[in-house]
């Protein structure tokens, strides 16, 4: 098991942000972000495992999520998620390969429209959502996520758990472990409510990338629609489109195809790879 260390970042706004960080110093950086209701640990094999051999991998946990601070606004600002990645991107010191989970994806986006691709090598959207709102395309959701909601939101602990359990249980297509619905539980209810209070369309932020950019989804993807991938996909320059075997977690259950073509993908955007 390779070692992890932890380590927080304070974003212009002031909220304090716990990272995990491992692999080499000088490797190429990747700096991941987790999705609804979720944490950094959610990315426990990219942190111990083969891309943390060759990559220096920074897993942070967002604003109300995890360890990190869960202030009472902000969630619903494009800025104060563009300042949280910019910490990010500041630790790190040198372009990075942004990789967002679910609604990982979507805080590239307040990223990129605030800063465009200034400290960033590439993109991975993994499962993601870029969009946000009712009729938004590139934020299109699966039957789980609906089956969850508004019970998941829930304060009342006996209404949001079964929701929760429900929904982490619908993500994949193969068993996950128990901690993954703790730290659904450990968001506060007012943070995983907050994260939907948003009218978000991203178009014109997509058809600006410049950077080399994969999108990696689940065939059987039942909380972000597949759909929202090809959205993404038709919109981002020169974009990588790879399907997987998987639902709404390809990085967990199937590991080594995940790892396999981000780390193709690294190369091509550190330079490696024509």
């Amino acid at each position: 098991m390779r070692v992890i260390d932890r380590d927080n970042v304070v974003s212009d706004s002031g909220v304090r942000l716990a990272i995990r960080v491992a692999g080499p110093p000088g490797g190429p950086p990747i700096v991941l972000l987790h999705g609804w209701a979720q944490s950094a640990r959610a990315w426990t094999g990219q942190l111990s495992g083969p891309l943390s051999t060759s990559y220096r991998v920074i897993a942070a946990d967002l604003r109300g999520h995890g360890d990190s601070a869960a202030p009472t606004d902000g969630y619903d600002s494009t800025d104060a998620w563009a300042s949280d990645v910019r910490a990010l991107l500041d630790y790190v010191g040198r372009p990075a390969v942004l990789v967002g989970w679910s609604y990982g994806g979507l805080v590239i986006t307040d990223y990129l429209r605030q800063y465009g691709s200034d400290g960033v090598a590439g993109l991975v959207l993994v499962g993601a959502i870029t969009e946000i709102g009712r009729g938004h395309a590139g934020g299109r959701v699966g039957p789980v996520m609906r089956a969850a909601l508004p019970a998941a939101l829930s304060e009342d602990l006996e209404v949001a758990e079964p929701a929760l359990r429900a929904f982490v249980t619908g993500m994949a297509t193969v068993d996950l472990p128990g901690w993954l619905v703790d730290e659904s539980l450990r968001a506060p209810a007012f943070v995983r409510a907050a994260l939907f209070d948003r009218n978000v369309a991203s178009a014109d932020v997509l058809a600006a990338v410049d950077v080399p950019t994969l999108i990696v989804h689940g065939r059987q993807d039942r909380v972000v629609d597949p759909s929202a991938a090809e959205y993404a996909a038709g919109l981002i320059p020169g974009a990588t489109l790879t399907w997987l075997d998987a639902g709404h977690l390809p990085f967990v259950e199937d590991q080594a195809a995940f790892d396999t073509a981000v780390a193709t993908h690294m190369d091509r955007c550190f330079g490696r790879v024509a």
